[in-house]
């Protein structure tokens, strides 16, 4: 099994934590990318930075569309709950501190929305959806998982590497976001989700389930969606 860094929001033991094991190479090349790297040195050049900020804006936005289609996936009154607080963070509270982070960097909101979506957030965001129509809730909340939880255990890994440069760093900001204590709780608390939806409907050893192989399969498929959200950031596409 792979192991986690003491850092990480995900133990080892958990769902996600065992999927994350099954797909531990594509995982790495999604976590340890080029243009993680990149921020963490402080070396990113800001064009790639502002790139990516725009497509994470559009990406929020669809990301907000697959919660609400938890609600309908949801086949208790507590998921339904759970999922419509998570739209409701996500529409009022989440996406206008990342417009007001981006209008640091220049970025206005009525452009970005009017900013065509890259073929990598396009591919990804509706992967996504497509998995969760096509699924249940937790094959909903597995696709969503590379980010909800793999951003904390990339700012966990940021904080915690004595390598990477917070001093005149201009991401810095960005860095101590992600690897703060109440986005390392969010990401906590999606694991935990996980844990528990996927015991209700596979019980208490999901890995044995029928089940888990096409649970994996979800997971590799937007893990490598996530490491090309990166690699759109590097090479500046659309």
């Amino acid at each position: 099994m792979m192991a986690a860094f003491p850092e990480s929001p995900i133990p080892a033991s958990s769902v996600v934590g065992q999927l994350r094991a099954a797909c531990a190479s594509d995982w790495t090349a999604y976590t340890q990318h080029a243009f993680v790297a990149q921020v963490a040195a402080g070396t990113l050049p800001e064009r790639n930075f502002r790139h990516y900020l725009v497509q994470d804006y559009l990406f929020l936005i669809q990301f907000a569309r697959a919660y609400a289609l938890a609600v309908y996936k949801a086949d208790r009154l507590a998921e339904m709950r759970e999922a419509a607080a998570a739209v409701t963070a996500l529409l009022q509270t989440e996406m206008q501190l990342h417009v007001d982070y981006c209008a640091k960097w220049g970025l206005d909101e009525q452009d970005m929305i009017a900013t065509p979506e890259s073929r990598a957030t396009l591919a990804y965001t509706r992967y996504v959806l497509e998995a969760g129509m096509a699924g249940d809730l937790l094959d909903l909340l597995v696709a969503l998982s590379p980010c909800a939880c793999g951003y904390g255990e990339i700012g966990a890994r940021m904080i915690a590497d004595p390598a990477t440069k917070l001093a005149d760093n201009p991401y810095r900001a960005w860095i101590e976001l992600y690897g703060g204590e109440e986005f390392q709780q969010v990401s906590r608390n999606a694991v935990t989700q996980i844990d528990r939806v996927a015991e209700q409907r596979l019980g208490s050893d999901p890995a044995a389930s029928p089940r888990w192989s096409g649970l994996v399969a979800i997971f590799r498929n937007a893990t490598r969606l996530e490491a090309d959200f990166w690699q759109m950031g590097l090479d500046l596409t659309a």
